[in-house]
């Protein structure tokens, strides 16, 4: 990783990483032999990502600049190796457009696609593009990615979220100015774009009160009634979140061997400085973590990870369980400060003794492992060694 530009946190300079991210090389190769889109939530950093490729910025493509748009309509692309497609998912056939680009293409030719939506998902009823493109999924800094090593490089990671404009600001007061007016474009903008829904008040009402229940299964029924809007229309609001890649869900462990919850899920949000209380924002933290590295194995290695978390009928409860397969391979339990091993991962870990077993803390400082083999130490410990 190539570092650029320097940036005061925690009383001293600190390098930073700028333009090179953690996917650069991955889409290089991709680009190689299909299509490649990168998706992500809005401002995360993958345009910046596409212009740091060789030869991007001659051939790049922007949906939402009209004089862009006119020209990709009539078919006047640029006359470069590499096309790059930004929010072309905004067009409603875009999904056809891109098979007949595709097919069609000169030798050589290579096609990047953008989008700050979930690319896989917003087909309009296109042609399908199944097997003529690379999806990759750009996920906010995180410990692993900007090399971090003290409790303090991570309390300020924490602190000011992971998109790159706030963290680069070392400004806590910025960073609430960005997370604001980045949830209002998602909403104004975003949502009245690719989304079928009008109700926007509501909608807000509804990104206001989600961080207030990060950490506790989501009751729909509750939070519909909360809202006084219909079951149907909150569930559509919470899909169209998910899409936009503001929130993301974690649906409860169903092995047969433990008596589990099986319907509640849990939610997470991409910008974790969205939520208030301390523990509840590094669990959000710690979930994006996990999932930037599950996305990391599936998009690039084909691996068959799910995140997940468990809580059974006895009150029983783990933050976070990663499967393969119908395999149980890592168990997470996150706590704010120094505490005993959670009898929740106690009994995991007792019922699947392969699987590795961590309990992290944020403030704490202690580091051993138990006799049953759970791992207990500072959270750095083990989000340094994801992605």
């Amino acid at each position: 990783m190539k570092f650029l530009l320097g940036v005061k946190f925690s009383g001293r300079l600190r390098p930073m990483p700028a333009r090179i991210r953690y996917l650069a090389a991955q889409v290089r190769r991709d680009l190689e032999r299909k299509m490649v889109f990168v998706a992500g939530p809005r401002q995360v950093g993958k345009t910046t990502l596409a212009l740091s490729l060789a030869g991007a910025r001659r051939g790049y493509v922007n949906w939402d600049v009209a004089s862009h748009r006119e020209r990709l309509l009539k078919g006047e692309l640029p006359a470069v190796k590499l096309w790059v497609f930004d929010e072309i998912h905004k067009y409603r056939r875009w999904r056809n457009y891109l098979k007949g680009l595709y097919d069609s293409r000169p030798p050589g030719q290579r096609i990047l696609v953008t989008g700050s939506g979930r690319l896989d998902l917003y087909r309009f009823g296109g042609d399908s593009l199944q097997g003529r493109y690379h999806l990759l999924r750009l996920h906010p800094f995180s410990a692993a990615e900007l090399r971090l090593t003290r409790p303090a490089e991570l309390a300020d990671l924490l602190r000011l979220g992971g998109f790159p404009e706030p963290y680069l600001s070392a400004s806590e007061t910025e960073a609430r100015r960005w997370s604001r007016e980045h949830r209002t474009l998602l909403v104004r903008e975003d949502v009245v774009t690719l989304e079928r829904i009008q109700d926007l008040g509501h909608l807000e009402l509804l990104m206001l009160r989600l961080p207030e229940l990060v950490g506790s299964p989501l009751s729909v029924n509750a939070l519909r009634e909360d809202l006084q809007v219909s079951h149907k229309a909150l569930t559509a609001w919470l899909a169209a979140l998910e899409r936009l890649y503001a929130i993301f869900r974690l649906a409860p462990l169903g092995a047969p061997r433990i008596r589990a919850v099986k319907k509640q899920q849990k939610h997470y949000h991409f910008d974790w400085t969205t939520v208030s209380a301390e523990a509840a924002r590094f669990e959000n933290l710690v979930a994006c973590h996990l999932l930037k590295w599950v996305h990391f194995e599936q998009d690039t290695r084909g691996r068959d990870l799910e995140l997940r978390y468990f809580r059974d009928l006895e009150g029983r409860e783990v933050d976070f369980v990663v499967t393969e397969g119908r395999r149980i391979a890592l168990l997470v339990e996150c706590k704010w400060a120094d505490a005993e091993p959670d009898r929740g991962l106690r009994y995991l870990k007792g019922r699947f003794p392969e699987a590795q077993a961590w309990q992290i803390s944020a403030t704490g400082a202690k580091d051993f492992q138990t006799p049953e083999g759970i791992r207990v130490a500072p959270a750095l410990e083990l989000l340094k060694t994801l992605v």
